[in-house]
Parts: C-alpha cells; sequence; structure tokens
C-alpha cells in the first residue's frame, strides 16, 4: 500500500494545530528534504502515484503478468521515493525510522517485481501482500504513538486499509494474470482515494491555520 501520512507542525514562526514552532529550516540537505516532505502537495503526488497504476491496470486487464509486473514494480519505486522524502518531514528521530525503513522495503519489492525470475503470480501476490501488510502496520503503530498527529483518525483507517488489503492479497489465491490485476488494481484505487482525502484534509488544516498551503506538512509513511 501506499501508507498515508499524517501532517505534523511545519517548521517556521507559525504554530499548526497541536504543534510546535521550530525555527526555520536550514539549508542542510536534511533539511531541504523535511521541507519538500512538508507539503501537502507531496502527499498528493504520493497519492496519484498509487492512484494512476492502479487505474491502469483496470482499465487493461488482458496485459500480460510481464506487464503487471512492471507496472507494480514501478508503483513501489517512486512510492519508495515518496516515502523517504516524507520521513524527513518528521521531526523527532524516532518517528522518522519507520518511514526509512519503509522507503527501503518498497524499493526493494520494486526491483523484485522488476526481475524477469520472480514474475509469477505467486511471487508477485507475496511480495505486494507483504508491503501492504507491514506498511499498514507500522503507519498503525506511527498514528498511535505519534504525539500531537492531526487527523489521526484518517491515518488510523488508511493503515487499515493497507493491512486488510496485505491480508487479502495473500490469502486469497490468484489463479491467474487477469485475477491478480483486478485484485491488486482495485486496492491501488482504494488506497490512492484514501491519500487523495488526506492530502484535502491537511490542505484544509493549513487554512484554517493561515498556514500558505505549500508549506503544509503530510507527515511521516
Amino acid at each position: 500500500m501506499t501508507e498515508s501520512r499524517g501532517p505534523e507542525p511545519y517548521p517556521g514562526p507559525q504554530r499548526m494545530p497541536g504543534g510546535t514552532a521550530p525555527g526555520p529550516a536550514g539549508t542542510d540537505p536534511a533539511d531541504v528534504l523535511a521541507a519538500l516532505g512538508r507539503s501537502w502537495t507531496w502527499l498528493l503526488g504520493s497519492a496519484v502515484a498509487t492512484l494512476l497504476p492502479g487505474v491502469l491496470v483496470l482499465v487493461w486487464p488482458d496485459e500480460t503478468l510481464h506487464v503487471l509486473a512492471v507496472l507494480i514494480g514501478l508503483y513501489l519505486l517512486v512510492t519508495g521515493m515518496f516515502r523517504f522524502v516524507a520521513a524527513f518531514a518528521r521531526e523527532d528521530h524516532g518517528e522518522r525510522l519507520p518511514g526509512l525503513l519503509l522507503s527501503v522495503l518498497y524499493v526493494l519489492a520494486g526491483v523484485l517485481c522488476l526481475r524477469n525470475p520472480l514474475q509469477t503470480i505467486a511471487a508477485l501476490s507475496l511480495i505486494v501482500g507483504v508491503v501492504w501488510l507491514v506498511s499498514g502496520v507500522l503507519t498503525l503503530y506511527t498514528a498511535l504513538a505519534a504525539r500531537d498527529l492531526p487527523h489521526r483518525a484518517f491515518v488510523m483507517g488508511a493503515a487499515l486499509l493497507g493491512i486488510v488489503a496485505g491480508v487479502v492479497v495473500l490469502a486469497l489465491p490468484t489463479e491467474s494474470a487477469r485475477a491478480l490485476t483486478r485484485l491488486l488494481g482495485l486496492w491501488l484505487v482504494l488506497l490512492g482515494l484514501v491519500e487523495v482525502v488526506l492530502a484535502l484534509a491537511w490542505r484544509a488544516a493549513l487554512r484554517r491555520a493561515g498556514i500558505p498551503a505549500p508549506h503544509g506538512h503530510p507527515g511521516p509513511r
């Protein structure tokens, strides 16, 4: 799944609801990544990266397993990039670690999906199911453990959806590439729509707080 991120205070002179206002970000690479990860548009980009391949695999259900593996592999690689950047948006290094671990997991899974020897129905289902399940569990942990996390209910809902998606993909046997395509496409669309809702909710929170929308923070993934 594309693990959804809960917003957190943006460092700057203004204060977000339930957060503090640390000093301005510097020019350090980590600060640059943090500033990017705090933008609500980054969360929206992640949602599009999940939604688009879901729509593609549903529109073209008769494509070969090779094409499906390429689409899923690219989705995992791109999502891993979004997760890596979003992880730096967390001020607490302890809360940053799950996001970094998930980014590595997504990238490794994407590479495995793009490897020809592993392009079988069972292997692809196993890779995606494990990624969504682990991602959902870590997101749920972050939602419960993070302090002053706005939109906690949305983040927990996204985490539970990811867990369910992982369990369904792992538990239900798929006898054909077409069946697997429909299953993965459906879950990708659902997860992508949840992240779109999170992005819009965070933008609304920024507007209520009087902070320019581009400076939002989607939180760790």
